[in-house]
């Protein structure tokens, strides 16, 4: 009766099932995993937001595939404002505006795949992806993140997953859940054996404002391969609700001017765009460092609380990250993760991702979000470890 795309175990996990109850119960929760920053207690400039969601020209209908000038023009001076991998900048005529950054993978799955064809994506990283290919009839093949002091590509793992069917290399810059950012000698590599192998570059950027050590280079504009960048307000001005993301596109001329024109096509088949977050993207860009700056001052705190605790003991340990605002755990390895997290939430009230989620290697990983509030996360951090080293005494 349905389409085998959507043949999915719609069963609910464990811990689902386990958060359901607990919140059913009135129970107290520390949800150590919020990712809406919408609700976190940041503050947002009310006024000028409102203000410029109320444009009169929004009443007025221009179906361009692209999207409305004024919108991609705000999008080309802000990555102006950031260094490129490679190439010379962003012009508005290579930037397509999509709802959101899952259907600007769903426009360059359907652009560069026939049904059947690889992508390889990097493990860990976000769970979203499966469900896209799912929808896009593509199939998934993870290359190796590995840690050693810090994260870096495997690119032994990465060529030996490539197979004639390959048509592109997803990277997530910095990567989530890890924190980490592509180096530029790992750019330049990559971009090499794109263009070597006809593979294009899909550069997710969505967190890339959040480096915790100064700015860091974007894909954006890289000539050396043909590559599309995206990225949206969801992150870079933190308002999901807005749903205002986009492609930039770059490459070699005539592959780029290929895949602008096929592209075009794909957008005007859909024409998702709304006229009114359109025509407020320039000012949203421009609330940008209003927020940015509490987000990056609540990792940093929550960090330096993370590691506070830790250092009174000796039974987990946190791993380097570079920016985003999620931290991942090592912690021992006496039952599975997900094992683990509903016991946590049962006995501790503390919600915890577990690290399979995210296409860890192993168990012995825990996700946890820096966006929480001060509070929460220092008293769930307090329950968590307070559980964890009573067992490690046992």
């Amino acid at each position: 009766m349905f389409a085998r795309r959507t043949n999915w175990n719609l069963t609910p996990n464990p811990l689902a099932v386990a958060l359901d109850e607990h919140r059913a119960a009135g129970k107290e929760l520390f949800d150590l995993t919020v990712s809406n920053p919408t609700i976190c207690g940041f503050q947002y400039d009310q006024r000028a937001i409102l203000q410029a969601l109320a444009n009169p020209e929004a009443l007025k209908y221009q179906p361009i595939a692209k999207g409305l000038l004024p919108a991609r023009q705000a999008v080309a001076a802000y990555y102006s404002g950031l260094k490129p991998f490679a190439g010379n900048g962003v012009d508005a005529e290579s930037i397509f505006l999509t709802t959101s950054t899952s259907e600007a993978y769903s426009y360059l799955f359907r652009l560069r795949c026939d049904p059947g064809d690889e992508l390889l994506v990097p493990a860990p990283s976000y769970p979203l992806f499966q469900f896209l290919a799912d929808l896009n009839e593509v199939t998934l093949v993870p290359y190796s993140l590995v840690y050693d002091h810090g994260w870096q590509m495997d690119f032994h793992s990465l060529t030996t997953a490539l197979s004639p069917r390959s048509r592109g290399v997803l990277v997530v810059h910095p990567n989530n859940p890890t924190g980490s950012f592509i180096k530029p000698d790992e750019a330049a590599a990559l971009s090499a054996l794109c263009a070597q192998r006809d593979l294009a570059v899909i550069a997710d950027e969505v967190f890339l404002d959040y480096g915790l050590g100064g700015s860091h280079a974007s894909f954006a504009g890289n000539d050396r391969a043909l590559t599309f960048t995206l990225s949206g307000l969801s992150k870079i001005a933190a308002l999901p609700q807005m749903k205002m993301a986009w492609i930039v596109s770059s490459g070699p001329a005539e592959l780029l001017q290929d895949a602008i024109a096929r592209l075009e096509v794909i957008a005007d088949t859909y024409l998702s765009q709304n006229a009114p977050v359109q025509l407020a993207t320039p000012e949203l860009l421009e609330q940008r460092g209003n927020i940015q700056a509490q987000i990056i001052e609540r990792v940093r705190t929550n960090l330096e609380e993370m590691d506070r605790q830790l250092s009174e003991q000796r039974v987990c340990r946190r791993l380097q990250v570079e920016g985003g605002w999620y931290a991942v755990l090592r912690v021992p390895v006496t039952r599975s993760d997900e094992e683990l997290a509903v016991q946590l939430l049962d006995e501790q009230s503390v919600f915890v991702h577990p690290g399979h989620f995210y296409d860890f290697p192993s168990d012995g990983y825990l996700v946890l979000s820096l966006l929480t509030p001060v509070g929460e996360f220092r008293e769930g951090l307090r329950r968590m470890l307070e559980k964890l080293n009573a067992e490690d005494a046992e």
